[in-house]
């Protein structure tokens, strides 16, 4: 029969499982095209269906091939809800009330099945119990099967698909123990720390050609120190909190309906669909932001005495190549420059998967605004969650740029350390002092790269707001964390562009501290969501 230009085949009514009926649907090739000659094309194959239920207008999430794959295999898996009624679509052939037959005999086939596997469950235990010695048959296509044809779940899938720098990059986030990276930034910092004791630069003062004598040690530079010991373990630890949750319990709860395997496939591709911005900014972190910046920032001043860059930990065998050589200070420089673009690099990565968990519930919503009451005010407690988390991390990601900028800051100006450097600018606003500005102009290469932490850390949170927090649903605590994140990034902008910066700066820090306990800035609750939506 054809419909729409299609092979179109009636509900059997037929009293068939799911399986049973698939696999009849699947030989005759129910829903496919008709041939040039007007003759059917053949069966369904897992790639054909999967392309074809992916190309469904409405269909924003699509389906993984693995997951039809299971499909057509002899299994216990059935069929979630969802993908139920894509099948409809394929089987009904774009009909509205073809479709509408097929889902109700889908899904009756699907309850059949269920039924069946309960049936066949208890029987087994049965059995058991009355035989307890007797082994478990084992089938003839169980003995046949080779053990690399069985589901073996996304691990499998991951093993054939080979090296993806996205899936080792999301993997380094959500497997394992939670402590494990945040615990490795702060070993690397610790160590760094050490090496800066060994060498003699963990607390150095050279004198300025002005008179003026700075503190440059290691271990007084924040954004070698406080930066990767506090700021970035807790970015992580924030990082994974939230993509645990995502991964393994809200988007199981949104989507797969049941079925874990087609939840963690579908997130396996959506991490996948980013792997060119993934290479991307690995390659911008580890040749521009390490390697390059290394030797135009360290090597080549360090090996011809010039530059017009600021005397810090990093040249200072320049004018005092007592305290520590050329050749150590080339050493050192490269290990710590070295393991800050890899944890620049993990740090836009947690970036990207944040984005990606924003997007991936934006769809989710988007393929279900539909769903029933309860589905809509589950959707919105968890995007509440999503954007606490994301502007947590928003929070640390501009610290971390102010870290940066201070420093770079305080190298150019006329304070003996960067704590009486600040302290004395809070104190000239207080007392209407004057110091009378900076008295050297240098290259600052780190303005920058702090000016592009704190861009794409708000462009995130940015993107969250609108996607996520667009109508009623939370605006009063959004824009309470909209608000902190712009003048936290506003005190940003005017570091050092005027005599008492150090007291905004202080205000946008606490504000945002407090934040990081409180996001929502007040005794909002998130159970208030719901009663707002279903009255709604």
């Amino acid at each position: 029969m054809e419909k729409n230009g299609k092979i179109f085949v009636a509900p059997p009514k037929d009293g068939s499982d799911l399986k049973e009926l698939f696999k009849q649907l699947a030989a005759a090739g129910a829903g496919r095209p008709l041939g040039s000659d007007g003759f059917p094309q053949g069966p369904w194959t897992p790639e054909l269906l999967a392309e074809a239920i992916s190309q469904i207008d409405s269909n924003r999430i699509g389906v993984d091939l693995r997951t039809v794959q299971l499909w057509f295999q002899e299994n216990e898996k059935g069929i979630s809800p969802s993908n139920i009624r894509w099948l409809a679509r394929i089987f009904g052939c774009d009909d509205p009330e073809a479709t509408s037959d097929w889902q109700m005999e889908l899904s009756a086939a699907q309850s059949r099945l269920t039924a069946k596997r309960r049936d066949s469950k208890k029987a087994g235990s049965s059995t058991a119990l009355r035989v307890p010695d007797m082994p478990s048959p084992v089938t003839i296509d169980d003995q046949t099967q080779p053990a690399s044809d069985q589901p073996q779940g996304i691990d499998a899938t991951r093993r054939t698909q080979g090296f993806s720098l996205a899936r080792r990059s999301e993997t380094l986030f959500s497997h394992g123990s939670p402590l494990n990276l945040p615990a490795s930034i702060f070993a690397g910092a610790s160590a760094l720390g050490f090496l800066s004791y060994i060498v003699g630069i963990h607390s150095a003062t050279y004198s300025r050609a002005d008179g003026v004598v700075k503190q440059v040690g290691f271990l007084w530079a924040p954004n070698w120190t406080f930066l990767f010991m506090v700021l970035l373990p807790l970015f992580f630890a924030f990082v994974i909190e939230l993509l645990v949750f995502w991964k393994h319990d809200a988007r199981f709860r949104l989507v797969a309906q049941g079925d874990r395997l087609e939840s963690d496939d579908a997130w396996t591709r959506n991490v996948q669909a980013y792997s060119y911005t993934y290479w991307a900014v690995f390659l911008i972190c580890v040749l521009f932001a390490g390697l390059f910046q290394w030797i135009g920032v360290c090597l080549i001043p360090l090996i011809n005495g010039g530059g017009n860059y600021a005397i810090d930990w990093g040249k200072l065998a320049i004018v005092q190549p007592d305290v520590i050589s050329v050749p150590v200070s080339i050493i050192f420089t490269a290990l710590a420059y070295l393991y800050m673009c890899l944890c620049f690099y993990l740090f836009f990565a947690g970036l990207i998967l944040l984005h990606t968990i924003v997007h991936d519930l934006w769809r989710i919503e988007e393929a279900s605004t539909m769903g029933p009451v309860q589905h809509r005010r589950e959707g919105g407690e968890i995007g509440l969650r999503v954007m606490r988390g994301i502007f947590r991390c928003t929070v640390l990601g501009v610290l971390v740029a102010i870290c940066m900028k201070v420093q770079s800051s305080y190298l150019s100006s006329n304070g003996g350390d960067i704590v009486t450097w600040i302290a004395h600018d809070m104190s000239s606003a207080l007392y209407e002092r004057h110091d009378g500005g900076n008295s050297f102009s240098y290259r600052m290469p780190t303005h920058y790269s702090s000016l592009l932490v704190a861009i794409s850390t708000c462009i995130v949170f940015l993107y969250g707001s609108i996607r996520l927090g667009v109508g009623k649903r939370f605006r009063a605590p959004l824009w309470r964390m909209s608000a902190v994140v712009a003048l936290l990034f506003a005190s940003y902008l005017l570091i050092d562009a005027f005599e008492g910066f150090s007291i905004l700066l202080g205000v946008g820090v606490l504000l945002a501290t407090y934040g990081l306990f409180d996001p929502e800035f007040g005794p909002w609750r998130a159970s208030e969501l719901g009663s707002n939506q279903s009255v709604s």
